[in-house]
């Protein structure tokens, strides 16, 4: 792996029109209801924005909510003037789900910018309501520049929407950088953490929240859930992102509840008749209504699955929460233990020696190395509990032949690069790769963590906030974080960088990629 460390100014890509980038952030900032700004009462509205995500070649899902019971109308087009429509789809809206409503697009070009428009049409009258615009590229079929961003954590800690602080501002950030797509990593809401109407900062001033009822409690009903989806879409950033830049989603444990796993997370409901928590199932259905992420057949409310983003990159969002055992991880318990639980890990086997992209991104919702009882690392040595299916997975992929793997999370609200390498490692069995974590998008920052040594991870840099500091620090102190990736069209070339709330770079490196080496033998063995 050939590696160069440097700091970068101003990373370019391939163009994207600036004026059609303002026209659609202006369009994005319409969709939140204010009595002074209402149109015609009996005209349906747009109300938390507009939103696109889950992009490939060929095809996007189209999210956005209306006030009332209505009809979705989606109208896509090559120009931004919409002079030609080249797809039309339409879904109804309706309350069982909260009036959100998300349509496929599909038989898009690739590699074209494509322009979307969406309206609701009152479903008892047939009046059209107002229409908003928005913004997405497809991916290329050929070799075609890449750019992309990823992080995660929203609304944490008690830090929710102070307007007079600019609101959730790595949001209009990351929109300055213009990239393709932008990778969620979880924690898109804080379900246990209410937002408070004040907050004193250490410097003796407030930081004042805009509250609302359905966010001032921890979520336990179902409102409560898409209260808070609801809450983070009150930002003006977050629309006008949301409506310029598709999302992949993932999601980690705030969208339900701190550190939850699948059994064992409960409140006064308890669980339903085939044994799942009520209250997993109410922060599941809120998370899927309100993400615009496709349904996979059979199997609904599954959240790992693969983006093909062209030749040079595949996409692997893995859910390190639906599946894990239900205790912490800690060495005196007894019994299988599991992150990713045996079906998710033999299908990232699969879909990984399957895949002819340049580069594999694995989006993962934690980091590898940390230590923690939430996750995976338990401390210096040998793989234990749950760290034997990541021994497992990266043993498959040197024996693969899977090579340009990158690890891309967030979680520890902090931003660091991690080398992980088997020549540093308890364990050997694995090739080198790199991982890297960012965020918090807005919410408190911690002092970077500690790293064990059972698969040799470096830092090779990290930034959050220090000892002096103290933890939870708020997002105002300038510490919220983003990543970016930049993959050459000609030398397909990743150039990873960390960047900040203000558009700085922290940190960057360019990784070479090289050439797969996959024995025939292998892939027999896992089709």
């Amino acid at each position: 792996m050939a590696i160069a460390i440097r700091a970068k100014q101003g990373l370019t890509r391939r163009r994207l029109l600036a004026r059609s980038a303002s026209t659609i952030a202006l369009a994005g900032l319409g969709g939140l209801v204010r009595p002074y700004l209402s149109r015609a009462a009996d005209r349906p509205q747009i109300v938390c924005g507009i939103a696109s995500g889950d992009v490939s070649a060929g095809s996007a899902v189209v999210w956005a909510r209306a006030d009332r019971p209505a009809r979705m109308e989606v109208e896509c087009s090559t120009i931004e003037s919409f002079a030609t429509i080249i797809r039309v789809a339409s879904k109804e809206a309706q309350p069982d789900h909260d009036f959100t409503s998300k349509v496929l697009l599909e038989d898009l070009p690739p590699g074209q910018d494509i322009f979307y428009r969406v309206r609701f049409d009152d479903i008892a009258s047939g009046i059209a309501g107002e229409t908003q615009a928005g913004h997405f590229r497809t991916a290329p079929k050929d070799k075609s520049s890449i750019s992309f961003v990823w992080s995660g954590d929203t609304a944490g800690q008690g830090w929710g929407i102070d307007p007079a602080r600019g609101g959730t501002r790595t949001y209009r950030t990351m929109l300055e950088n213009r990239p393709d797509f932008f990778i969620h990593s979880g924690d898109h809401i804080y379900a246990d953490c209410p937002v408070p109407a004040e907050v004193k900062l250490r410097n003796g001033e407030l930081w004042r929240n805009i509250v609302t009822e359905e966010k001032s409690v921890v979520a336990h009903s179902l409102a409560q859930f898409r209260g808070n989806y609801k809450y983070n879409l009150l930002d003006d950033n977050l629309r006008a992102f949301n409506a310029q830049v598709p999302m992949l989603a993932q999601w980690d444990d705030h969208e339900v509840t701190n550190d939850w796993s699948p059994i064992g997370t409960t409140d006064e409901t308890g669980y339903a008749e085939d044994g799942t928590s009520r209250l997993v199932q109410r922060a599941r259905r809120a998370f899927h209504e309100f993400m615009p992420i496709r349904a996979i057949p059979d199997e609904a409310g599954r959240v790992y699955r693969k983006i093909s983003y062209g030749p040079m990159l595949d996409v692997f969002l893995i859910d390190m929460r639906c599946y894990r055992d239900s205790t912490w991880n800690k060495r005196d318990d007894r019994g299988d233990t599991f992150i990713l639980g045996p079906v998710q890990l033999a299908w990232l086997k699969r879909e990984l020696a399957a895949s002819g992209a340049t580069w594999k991104a694995i989006a993962a919702d934690l980091p590898i190395g940390l230590i923690s009882e939430d996750a995976i690392a338990l401390g210096d040595g040998p793989p234990e509990r749950r760290e034997h299916e990541i021994a497992d997975l990266l043993s498959f992929m040197k024996r693969a032949g899977v090579r340009n793997t990158v690890w891309l999370t967030a979680d520890t609200h902090y931003t660091a690069a991690h080398h992980y390498d088997p020549n540093r490692a308890v364990y050997e069995d694995f090739e080198p790769f790199w991982e890297f974590v960012s965020g918090p998008l807005h919410a408190g920052t911690w002092t970077p963590g500690k790293l064990d040594n059972t698969f040799g991870p470096r830092a090779m840099f990290q930034k959050g906030c220090s000892a002096e500091q103290g933890e939870n620090l708020a997002p105002c102190f300038g510490l919220q974080f983003f990543g970016r990736v930049d993959i050459d069209g000609r030398s397909e070339v990743m150039t990873v960088t960390l960047k900040d709330v203000d558009n700085r770079d922290l940190w960057s490196i360019d990784i070479e990629p090289r050439p797969d080496a996959r024995p025939a033998r292998i892939l027999a063995e896992h089709f």
